[in-house]
């Protein structure tokens, strides 16, 4: 996907198509359409509720950067940069977000905190998140190739209220997760709490 985004220098030194290049020798094909798709939705999701646009293209761009590395990596990484060691107890589904910052910082040279929580949070959420934060988490859950029984549901909310699809999506995941008997990462748990009874979201 092509985009005319000019990049700052803030937040990156390399161009789009610099970090494209570099993000592209990390994953398979499918992966880095997912996430070129990904930054295309959190950039419109940017331009309606005002987020920093940039951020928002590196954020959706990377989010995924670390997803189909070995888990010896994730592994290494966790005892290296000591990080939480309870870590070690899940998998590529949470390292990838988790961990995938410290790879992200060291290869990328991407060191803006706030994108960096993008990726932490994109698959657990977070009881705070910031409007770019909240901006990737939907941007991945609703980008134009998922296809999942509700996916339409959460576009109409993110679409008209971006809290409402964060909470629609954090009741979702977790209603999932729970009745296919799997394992519940806590932060799951702890954004569930802070988004979902508050929300109006009746189900």
């Amino acid at each position: 996907m092509t985009s005319d985004l000019v990049y700052s220098d803030h937040y990156t030194t390399d161009t789009r198509d610099q970090l494209l290049a570099k993000i592209e020798a990390h994953l398979r094909p499918e992966r880095f359409a997912h996430v070129q798709r990904v930054e295309q939705t959190a950039i419109a999701l940017a331009k309606q509720y005002g987020a920093d646009v940039e951020k928002a293209s590196i954020a959706g761009l990377v989010h995924d950067y670390a997803k189909q590395r070995p888990d010896s990596d994730f592994l290494q990484a966790i005892s290296d940069y000591r990080l939480d060691p309870d870590l070690a107890n899940w998998n590529n589904a949470i390292w990838h977000g988790v961990v995938g910052p410290e790879f992200i910082k060291r290869e990328l040279g991407i060191y803006d905190e706030e994108i960096l929580n993008a990726v932490r949070y994109h698959t657990t959420g977070n009881p705070y998140m910031t409007t770019l934060e909240k901006i990737v988490y939907m941007a991945d859950y609703i980008e134009p190739a998922r296809d999942f029984d509700g996916v339409a549901e959460a576009r109409e909310m993110t679409a008209r209220d971006l809290d409402l699809g964060v909470a629609f999506q954090t009741w979702h995941t977790l209603t999932y997760l729970i009745a296919e008997n799997k394992a519940i990462y806590p932060k799951t748990i702890e954004t569930y709490n802070a988004w979902v009874p508050t929300s109006g979201l009746v189900k």
